[in-house]
């Protein structure tokens, strides 16, 4: 088994963002098989995953993640993007639109912007910093998949950014941190009893 794919397995038990994806997908009709849903590849460029949305399957670019850290940002990055085409349909290839919306949550709810990446980034700030991050990783990815201008991607972020950034499903909040995680994931995993009840 290749070190991509141990650090992923890795992930899918023990990270609190995957392992409320991956029930938040079951939950959804689209539970993920882990040997189909997932590839390990060597990728072009500074590339770190992708969401095949044609196949249904997740990319990790076993070449360009560097830490356990690193894959569990990946897979939970790219997790929100099967769960959003799992729930809502997105139409990927014609409607930027829609590419933005699961790129501003992806960057919101996975720790992209976590106050720790963001230092060790060496950006930081303090007013609506959050808010920045997310926008600027969410038109760096649809650059990195789509040939069309950074003004194009910009507008899409723009139209998209209020609706998209306030939509937290399945976490329920913006989990800022793993402790936030795992709340999130127990509430998702109590819904049910919850709903059931009333």
């Amino acid at each position: 088994m290749s070190q991509c794919r141990r650090n992923s397995a890795r992930g899918k038990v023990i990270d609190p963002y995957v392992k409320l994806l991956l029930d938040a997908m079951k939950h959804s009709g689209c539970a993920v098989n882990k040997e189909r849903h997932f590839s390990c590849e060597d990728c072009n460029g500074n590339v770190s995953g992708g969401f095949d949305a044609s196949v249904s399957q997740i990319v990790l670019c076993q070449n360009n993640i560097c830490n356990q850290a690193h894959m569990n940002r990946v897979v939970t990055h790219e997790l929100i993007h099967a769960f959003d085409h799992c729930r809502a349909h997105v139409d990927w290839f014609t409607n930027v639109r829609h590419l933005a919306c699961s790129e501003v949550r992806a960057a919101n709810l996975s720790g992209d912007c976590s106050l720790l990446n963001e230092i060790l980034r060496l950006h930081f700030g303090l007013k609506q910093h959050h808010q920045t991050c997310v926008r600027d990783r969410a038109i760096r990815s649809i650059l990195a998949v789509r040939n069309i201008s950074k003004e194009v991607a910009q507008k899409a972020v723009d139209e998209v950014f209020e609706s998209c950034f306030n939509d937290h499903e399945p976490f329920g909040r913006i989990p800022h941190n793993k402790t936030y995680a795992r709340y999130a994931h127990r509430d998702f995993q109590n819904r049910d009893r919850y709903y059931s009840n009333i």
